[in-house]
């Protein structure tokens, strides 16, 4: 297999190898390049972690590339309309109106938003750090506060280090219990796994046990041998009372963690309210069972818990992945072989001794409108619209977005729509014009991706086994486009006195404070290797990280190179100031009542879950035709009985309602989901003027998070509770004004 730099462009038919960048498994890929076009795109059997494995989304990789639709120039605003421009003229627009906007109104006049994309590309991954520098603000709002922050927020008080997640040990463990996650249709999140249903299969066929709990019978929970139809929303009042059990019935068993863990005593106080005959209503699932299952944790040879998005965009999503952790020590599984463990990727922090930390603070600073604790640095995504429409100090004025689309993504985007229209500037770097860069003064699309360079900062560091793999761009680039780290560098430098400079000066920065935060020898900057800037940086965090790679060794090993299964890294990866895992902390203490006035709440007779599909990703992957269709629709999936009790048959349109507003949307009777439960898809809703994404207008569907008016959050993290909301349906007499065709 050749390299894309060894073969003529011209070249008739050859191979290159790839990681897919459009989800978390980072499958290795083959594309078949015919001169500098991907015709073809199949699992690569010699990849170090996927094995061959491919999705449907992988196999549409060259479909993505050539996307008509994809922005190949620039586009700026004059008189209202948005034009075909030069990069230079681009960024020196930004220049001229973004300085004196921040010279006036100060830093946290401009925000940022980061869509779920960044963390599948190199550019996304390095410098909206160094941007966030150069500007100084603290409206930073990100994908995180829409998914995975309360799972940052529990790890962060629990570990004393946002990032440090154990995943589950799939190919070892002996019972892996799965809440709110369906890997078989979204190929797993915050577990990085290649062939995550192949990994499934192994644990059946070695005699494991794979429980699932999710309101849905998803084809995850197909599999399983256990599957508990839980009421949506509460999943952390079945795994408190999976604690209280463990403690009631005397089967606490930390091992190897005893001495690394404080506050047990405490724990066992907070949940003693949480019996499983307590919880039994609100979950709807019988006390027996819950015992049992707490039993089986308790007694199998290792077990893992995972919950993802099912347990984190509800009511009580910080508090359910505390527990998630808490099941884990307790049991004697985090940390464990088999259990959960904590990831080491080759460009993470080299291991030193174990020592108190800085600890994890909640809350350094607030919105300024409805004063939401800033979690991670980060803002609550609901936040965002009042941000921009609400008068005063501090007042966000202008926008930099990249890869981001709120207005589908984050509630009542109806709401954020009208407010994007009315800022004094925007940036958005996206290869669409989409529901929101189309609000863009200024758009810069990224090259397509054959012509990018891969490398997974983040999901090596939630792999459940450490490997590394670098792909360098498979095909040139083609005239007129740039780069998408240089568009990020060129971006900083525009915001700054040094706009026009060499935009390799970025890197060239970074490089030196890194050098120098680490204590390293300035002469080490002359020994990277690589042919860019970000090569160069990331050569030098592999020679710094825990490994001594290099960027030679990866180019030589396209395939990746294996560094063996996950191992214990207690108390090496504890951040807390007590140096200990610290079982309840305070926030999570004051928000336990909170859980506790659930157990005698009257349930919603509806509540709405969303859905993944395994041919979709969020909002970005719609305009495809290879993935727009199959069992890829916008439908209200609802349960047979409630169906008939709503004189719904399938096929019927129905009117949704919850407080944010209204949908007309086709009915799908079906017994995948349990009573009380209906679900749409997230991602949908493609029919607003102004926006080039030709098939994902023509079937549009309904966007789910418009029922939504953004007041329901997780307070911890300031996650939207996208899941287990009440709605209201009922037989569409007539469609609602300008509906949108949904399937």
């Amino acid at each position: 297999m050749l390299a894309p730099d060894e073969v003529p462009a011209t070249s008739a038919v050859r191979t290159a190898p790839r990681i897919c960048p459009l989800c978390e498994a980072t499958c290795g890929l083959t594309l078949t390049i015919e001169g500098t076009r991907v015709t073809g795109a199949r699992g690569d059997r010699d990849d170090v972690f996927s094995r061959g494995f491919i999705c449907p989304k992988g196999a549409s990789f060259g479909e993505l590339d050539a996307d008509p639709d994809r922005l190949r120039a620039p586009l700026i605003r004059q008189g209202g309309a948005l034009r075909q421009a030069g990069w230079q003229e681009a960024f020196d627009l930004i220049a001229e109106r973004m300085r004196p906007l921040i010279q006036e109104h100060g830093p946290h006049a401009v925000g940022v938003v980061l869509g779920n994309p960044n963390v599948h590309t190199v550019a996304g991954a390095l410098y909206p750090p160094a941007l966030l520098a150069a500007l100084g603000t603290h409206s930073l709002f990100t994908a995180s506060t829409l998914d995975q922050m309360p799972k940052h927020v529990s790890s962060g008080l629990l570990f004393g280090d946002p990032l440090a997640i154990a995943v589950p040990d799939l190919d070892r463990t002996d019972h892996l219990l799965l809440l709110g996650a369906n890997p078989l249709e979204s190929n797993g999140s915050l577990c990085t796994a290649g062939d995550f249903p192949g990994r499934l299969k192994a644990l059946r066929r070695r005699g494991g046990t794979l429980t699932v709990v999710d309101p849905r019978r998803t084809r995850t929970a197909k599999m399983a041998d256990r599957h508990l139809a839980i009421r949506p929303g509460a999943d952390a009042l079945l795994l408190a009372a999976l604690v209280h059990t463990l403690f009631d019935e005397k089967l606490t068993a930390l091992g190897a963690l005893t001495d690394h863990v404080q506050e047990l005593d405490e724990v066992e106080q907070a949940v003693r309210d949480f019996t499983p005959e307590a919880v039994a209503g609100p979950c709807d699932l019988d006390a027996v069972t819950i015992r049992t299952l707490a039993r089986d944790l308790a007694a199998a040879p290792t077990a893992a818990v995972y919950g993802r998005v099912g347990s984190s965009t509800v009511e009580f999503g910080t508090l359910a992945n505390w527990l998630v952790d808490v099941l884990n020590i307790l049991t004697g599984n985090l940390d464990r072989p088999g259990g959960v463990l904590f990831p080491l990727s080759a460009t993470g922090r080299a291991p030193r001794p174990a020592a108190p930390g800085k600890g994890f603070e909640l809350g350094r600073w607030r919105s300024r409108v409805s004063g939401h604790p800033e979690a991670k640095g980060e803002l609550p995504m609901t936040a965002l619209a009042e941000e921009i429409e609400t008068p005063g100090e501090g007042q966000i004025r202008a926008l930099i977005s990249i890869a981001a689309n709120p207005v589908l993504s984050a509630p009542d985007g109806e709401r954020l729509d009208r407010a994007l229209a009315g800022l004094d500037f925007m940036v958005s770097i996206d290869p669409y014009l989409n529901e929101t860069s189309r609000h863009a003064d200024v758009v810069l699309p990224p090259p397509p991706p054959s012509q990018s360079a891969h490398f997974d900062f983040v999901f090596n560091a939630l792999a459940v086994r450490n490997q590394v793999r670098y792909s360098r761009p498979a095909v040139p680039l083609d005239p007129g486009l740039l780069d998408e780290s240089e568009i990020h560098a060129r971006l900083i430098l525009a915001l700054g006195e040094m706009h026009g400079s060499d935009p390799a000066q970025v890197d060239a920065a970074i490089i030196g404070r890194t050098l120098s935060r680490a204590g390293a020898p300035a002469e080490l900057a002359g020994q990277l290797t690589g042919r860019t800037g970000p090569e160069r940086r990331l050569d030098l965090m592999l020679r710094l990280g825990p490994y001594g790679l290099t960027l030679d060794q990866l180019v030589d090993q396209p395939h990746g190179i294996d560094l063996g299964p996950l191992r214990p890294r207690v108390p090496e990866v504890l951040r807390t100031r007590s140096g200990r895992i610290e079982l309840l902390p305070a926030p999570l203490a004051a928000d336990l009542p909170r859980l506790r006035r659930s157990l005698t709440a009257r349930p919603a007779p509806l509540v709405l879950v969303g859905r993944r599909h395994l041919r979709s990703n969020n909002s970005w992957m719609h305009n495809l035709p290879a993935l727009n269709g199959g069992s890829n629709v916008c439908t209200l999936q609802i349960a047979p009985q409630d169906a008939a009790r709503l004189g719904l048959t399938d096929g019927d349109r129905a009117r949704i309602r919850s407080a944010g507003g209204e949908l007309d949307v086709p009915v799908e009777v079906t017994d995948a989901v349990r009573a009380g439960v209906v679900s749409l898809p997230h991602g949908w809703g493609h029919d607003r003027k102004g926006t080039r994404t030709a098939v994902a207008a023509a079937r549009p569907g309904v966007n789910v998070n418009q029922l939504l008016d953004g007041s329901l959050i997780d307070p911890l993290s300031g996650t939207a509770v996208l899941n287990g909301f009440p709605v209201e349906v009922e037989r569409s007499v007539q469609a609602i004004p300008n509906p949108s065709v949904c399937g």
